[in-house]
């Protein structure tokens, strides 16, 4: 003897499927605002504030541009492959997982053609690190960019 429950016996109340979904578009809208928008690139005060194109990041965190225009030796600042904002300036700024960064950055090192970038365990030592060596670059939380630091603007 076989027993069968219908959808009849376990009723929800009338709406709440799509009240559900409506909450979900919505929480994952205002995710993705906040987490697109969560980090700005940060420069050393002796770096010109100025404008700077998505390409060049690209190849500043790629380690593939390795001086500014004023021949200054670009230092390259990143959060460890763990960390959260890592991941997400990985992929909201650069475009590429934070997996193929480090392989991009294991190829040079291996290969002898460049070096990884120098690598941080936290916020504040972000922020110090870029703020004391010239022609340094990193990325922080909108928040946490203070007077020591100029941001960089991604055009």
């Amino acid at each position: 003897m076989a027993i069968y429950v219908t959808n009849t016996e376990r009723k929800r109340p009338r709406g709440t499927n799509a009240r559900a979904g409506v909450l979900g578009v919505l929480l994952l809208s205002l995710f993705l605002t906040f987490s697109a928008n969560a980090q700005t690139i940060v420069v050393n005060t002796t770096v010109p504030p100025t404008a700077i194109s998505k390409t060049a990041v690209q190849a500043i965190f790629g380690m593939r541009m390795r001086t500014w225009p004023d021949d200054t030796p670009i230092t390259v600042y990143v959060l460890k492959t763990s960390d959260p904002l890592h991941a997400d300036f990985c992929k909201n700024v650069l475009g590429v997982f934070p997996h193929q960064l480090r392989r991009a950055w294991d190829r040079l090192v291996f290969s002898g053609t460049g070096q990884a970038p120098r690598e941080v365990s936290s916020l504040n030592e972000m922020r110090e690190r870029v703020a004391m060596t010239p022609g340094a670059i990193g990325y922080l939380p909108q928040d946490d960019v203070d007077d020591t630091l100029y941001k960089l603007e991604v055009r």
